[in-house]
């Protein structure tokens, strides 16, 4: 699949949804900075992609990137909550109080 839609990119088609695609393929194969890049070229063409936002948020949160990983997911929860997404909104904000608790109880204990 990502070979396919790879040769599409090349082919000159380009867009939010097929670099979002690529970002979670990439993810699921554990290639996190082309996941990260393709990702950030999907909101780059859809600043309101609130599913890429998350999928952002969840691949610098892998990368070990937590303080970017936080400020990327509440940007996210802000756009999904201005389009009305709310359920991407709701899925955010879990992940974040997560992520933020650690970091937390990281720094408590460090």
């Amino acid at each position: 699949m990502r070979q396919a839609l790879e040769k599409l990119l090349e082919a000159g088609k380009d867009d939010a949804l097929l670099r979002f695609t690529l970002g979670s393929i990439c993810l699921q194969e554990a290639d996190l900075d082309t996941a990260l890049a393709h990702v950030e070229r999907a909101i780059a063409f859809d600043p309101d992609y609130s599913a890429a936002w998350k999928l952002r948020g969840a691949i610098l949160h892998r990368l070990g990137r937590f303080e970017e990983a936080i400020e990327v997911w509440r940007e996210g929860r802000a756009v999904a909550e201005r389009k009305g997404d709310l359920q991407a909104a709701k899925e955010i904000g879990v992940f974040l109080k997560r992520l933020e608790r650690q970091c937390i109880a990281a720094n408590r204990n460090a």
